[in-house]
C-alpha cells in the first residue's frame, strides 16, 4: 500500500471503531438547575463519554437560551449524558444526580429560581423509568430529607442543544464559572 492509501485505510478503520464505540453508548437526560453546573458535575464521572447542555420538556420548537431562561417555553435547562454502560450504570448516574440537586425544591435549584430550573429525570425507556422511580422512592424512604422528594420523573420527548457558548462553559469560561454562586444544600 502506498503511504496515502494506508493513511486513508487507518482513518477509515478509526472511524469504524469510533462508530462501534458510540453504538454501545447509552443516553440519560437530567435537569438539575443551571446546565453549566450539571454538565460539569457529570463530566467528572468515569464512564461518561460526553455531556451536552440543552433544553427539554417544553412546547417550543428550537428554543433559545433567552426564551428558556425567561420561563415562557415550558422547557428546563437539562443535560444529555452519554455513557458507557460497561463502565458506569444508569443506577450510578441516578445516585450521583441525587447528590448534586436539592430534590425537595420544586421551585428551582439553589440560586436558580423558576420552573425552568427544577430537577427532573427524563427517562428514555421503561427500564430507566422503573430504575428512576425505585431510586426516588428509596431516597424518600431514606429519612435524609424532612420534606417530600419533588424531583419529577418524566418521559423524554425531544432535546434541543443549547447554543455553542453554553457547551463546556466551565472549561471555556473557567474564571467566570469559578465565581458562580456555590450550590449549597438547604
Amino acid at each position: 500500500m502506498m503511504g496515502n492509501q494506508r493513511s486513508e485505510a487507518v482513518q477509515k478503520e478509526m472511524k469504524t471503531e469510533m462508530a462501534k464505540e458510540e453504538m454501545n453508548l447509552r443516553k440519560a437526560t437530567f435537569a438539575g438547575g443551571c446546565f453549566w453546573c450539571t454538565e460539569a458535575d457529570f463530566e467528572k464521572l468515569p464512564g461518561v463519554v460526553k455531556v451536552i447542555s440543552g433544553y427539554t420538556g417544553g412546547n417550543k420548537e428550537n428554543p433559545a437560551y433567552a426564551e428558556v431562561s425567561s420561563g415562557t417555553t415550558g422547557h428546563v435547562e437539562a443535560v444529555q449524558v452519554y455513557y458507557d454502560p460497561s463502565k458506569i450504570t444508569y443506577e450510578e448516574l441516578l445516585n450521583y444526580f441525587w447528590k448534586h440537586v436539592d430534590p425537595t425544591d420544586p421551585g428551582g435549584q439553589f440560586v436558580d429560581r423558576g420552573a425552568q430550573y427544577r430537577s427532573i429525570i427524563f427517562y428514555h425507556d421503561e427500564d430507566q423509568k422503573q430504575l428512576a422511580e425505585k431510586s426516588k422512592e428509596g431516597l424518600g424512604k431514606s429519612g435524609r430529607f424532612n420534606k417530600p422528594i419533588a424531583t419529577e420523573i418524566l418521559k423524554f420527548t425531544k432535546f434541543y442543544e443549547a447554543e455553542d457558548y453554553h457547551q463546556d462553559y466551565y472549561k471555556t469560561h473557567s474564571l467566570k464559572y469559578k465565581f458562580l454562586p456555590i450550590r449549597i444544600w438547604p
